[in-house]
């Protein structure tokens, strides 16, 4: 069995009600839900932390070491501008996939860049809240390549 760690960045405890014309109507509860769902059916332990703190999201994947075999993250903002974050995630090592609620690429011109895309074995964006199921998805077909069969 497989443990995953999700990493939400900041605002997105405010989805629901945030810019739902962006973002819809989904909330992060149901988000979190979805994914515990799709971690059940996929055998895959998922656990799940929000933070609008930099340095909360940096500690959390530290301590992923040695805890879970893969990330799934949206960093929010923080995607565009966080060297630490890209810096914590290349320092563990573990595969990471960058997933995002809406197309990053249609939308205004600092959001094209990203800290993490460069590090992570794959970026899912534009699909709401089924981003994060098609990145838990890709993950763990990712993971069970790199699993050695016994």
């Amino acid at each position: 069995m497989f443990s995953v760690l999700v990493l939400h960045g900041p605002n997105l405890n405010l989805l629901g009600q945030r810019e739902p014309g962006i973002y819809g109507s989904v909330t992060l509860a149901d988000i979190n839900q979805m994914l515990e769902a799709e971690g059940r059916s996929l055998q895959t332990q998922v656990s799940t932390f929000q933070s609008n703190h930099e340095g909360a999201l940096v500690d959390a994947i530290h301590q992923a070491l040695n805890l879970h075999q893969g990330l799934l993250i949206n960093a929010g903002a923080y995607t565009h501008t966080s060297v630490a974050i890209r810096d914590a995630i290349a320092a563990v090592a573990l595969p990471t996939v960058e997933v995002h609620l809406s197309n990053i690429y249609r939308r205004e011109e600092f959001r094209h860049h990203s800290y993490i895309a460069p590090i992570a074995i794959g970026q899912i964006s534009g699909f709401g809240a089924q981003s994060y199921r098609l990145g838990l998805q890709a993950l763990i077909e990712y993971l069970k390549t790199q699993t050695p069969k016994s």
